[in-house]
């Protein structure tokens, strides 16, 4: 089962013809949680119902209450595609204030869980003060990031092409190599 966490940042529209739709391909089960934005951005588009429609499973972006069953079962492997620079600080730091934040911050603290993830970021986040210790303190977590001019060349803000696709390729293949052992 993989798990697949998206947050609200550029090309997170892609998500299931990107990411979720070829990891069923290759054999995945796949269960989506969303950031409250992105689940905002895709349910305006219809995007969280072809998404439910194609996993099988609802789309999640809100915590249960304790009486409630679990919506997904136990996953295998997170993967956070796209990961805004917010996501990315939340997650280094420890933050869990929503439910996608939750799964992946106990997902860090899970033994034998792998998680890979992919930082949409621009440039001027890449020079942010903060910003290599948020990747270092994710290194630290054993997190397999995908990023890196070989991946995805970091672009001034707003000066990016328009319609530029996600290293979706790049990301399935540190989840193979992350569940391949």
């Amino acid at each position: 089962m993989l798990g697949v966490v998206a947050s609200a940042a550029g090309g997170v529209e892609q998500l299931r013809t990107g990411l979720v739709g070829p990891a069923i391909e290759r054999g995945w089960r796949v269960a989506v949680t969303l950031t409250p934005t992105a689940a905002a951005w895709l349910r305006r588009t219809g995007e969280v119902a072809r998404l439910e429609t194609l996993t099988g499973l609802p789309v999640r972006d809100q915590p249960r209450f304790p009486d409630e069953a679990r919506p997904h079962p136990p996953v295998t492997c997170f993967v956070l595609a796209p990961a805004s620079a917010n996501t990315v600080a939340k997650l280094a730091a420890g933050i869990a204030d929503n439910q996608a934040l939750t799964q992946l911050c106990e997902a860090l603290g899970t033994i034998g869980l792998p998680v890979v993830v992919f930082p949409q970021v621009n440039a001027a986040h890449a020079r942010h003060p903060a910003w290599q210790r948020h990747l270092t303190a994710l290194r630290a977590a054993d997190v397999r990031l995908i990023h890196g001019p070989d991946v995805w060349p970091l672009h001034e803000p707003r000066a990016h092409p328009a319609a530029r696709e996600l290293p979706w390729a790049a990301v399935l293949a540190a989840v193979e190599g992350a569940t391949s052992s």
